[in-house]
């Protein structure tokens, strides 16, 4: 396994985002998962107050007890964790009463990565900022990092945090994939003006990118996309997709028997400022197949090649 630097951290290039737990995984399920992930060298496990119910950081918890000093847990605040309108944002008295809250589902005295997981157009930056500043001070939280936040967004942050001698943010974790790359233009390019390390979500494209969907054909059950209503699962299983994706997987197959699933990672791991790669996974199978899947390094000349094809798609 890699490892790359996420501000004082040193994180496994492929980390397992545990937004599954709670939800397509009971606790058992979690902790098998859990443990493949540990089996596989990954050391970031990526969870949010809000997955699962809450039964996400609980699961975690209790799935990396006894590992807890060899691991780097990150998880999230600012998204709606019940229907009190109170228990969201990233006001003081809420980032307040949220972390104290993770720290006690994820059973520790700290977290590693504490992250905004979405911008909240109703606090002003500096009540957040200070708040965060205050955690990393009181020994609560390591790093802070932001989620779903614009390049714009992310150099406002890093001026505020550079201007007060704050905390800063050290990560930012963004939608990003082989089919949806709005980050590669705004921001990939903040990250690396501030010194940010980027953690793509969704690496697979809700399954898109490891072969589990066929053109014509329904989304199988018991994948992401099947669990979705038939109108949105239409927005992705077009045939414009699936013309990317099959010439996306003749390359793949060309470039030495590759998969697209691999193809995936490697263009991620390719992207500048990516520190770690943050995919879901429902058994251990799938844990194992996306901690392999960085052993194909992409030449200069393959992430030309990767793309022109996303170009003309």
């Amino acid at each position: 396994m890699e490892f790359r630097k996420l501000g004082s951290l040193e994180v496994s290039l492929v980390g397992l985002g545990c937004n599954n737990f709670g939800l397509r995984c009971d606790e058992a399920k979690s902790a098998a998962v859990v443990k493949a992930a540990l089996d596989a060298g990954i050391n970031f496990f990526d969870t949010a107050d809000v997955y699962g119910g809450t039964h996400s950081e609980e699961f975690l918890g209790r799935g990396l007890a006894g590992h807890r000093d060899e691991v780097l847990i990150a998880t999230k605040f600012a998204a709606p964790v019940d229907a009190d309108p109170l228990h969201r944002g990233a006001s003081s008295r809420w980032i307040t009463e949220a972390v104290e809250a993770s720290l006690r589902r994820l059973g520790t005295d700290h977290i590693d990565l504490y992250q905004q997981h979405l911008p909240d157009p109703e606090v002003p930056i500096e009540e957040t900022q200070a708040a965060l500043d205050g955690l990393v001070r009181a020994g609560k939280v390591r790093e802070i990092g932001n989620s779903n936040f614009s390049g714009e967004q992310i150099d406002a942050a890093a001026k505020l945090s550079a201007d007060q001698g704050w905390a800063h943010f050290v990560s930012a974790q963004n939608h990003l994939n082989l089919l949806v790359r709005n980050a590669v233009d705004e921001v990939l390019p903040a990250c690396e003006r501030n010194g940010l390390g980027c953690l793509p979500y969704f690496p697979l494209a809700s399954g898109l990118l490891s072969g589990k969907y066929t053109r014509g054909e329904p989304a199988p059950a018991d994948t992401r996309l099947g669990a979705l209503p038939p109108e949105r699962v239409g927005n992705w299983l077009t045939d414009a997709n699936f013309d990317l994706v099959e010439a996306l997987a003749a390359f793949a197959d060309a470039s030495g028997g590759h998969t697209i699933l691999e193809l995936a990672f490697a263009w991620l791991a390719a992207q500048p400022a990516v520190s770690s790669i943050i995919a879901g996974a429902t058994s251990p199978t799938q844990v194992a197949a996306n901690a392999a899947a960085i052993a194909w390094t992409l030449t200069p000349d393959e992430v030309a090649a990767v793309d022109r094809i996303l170009a003309a798609g």
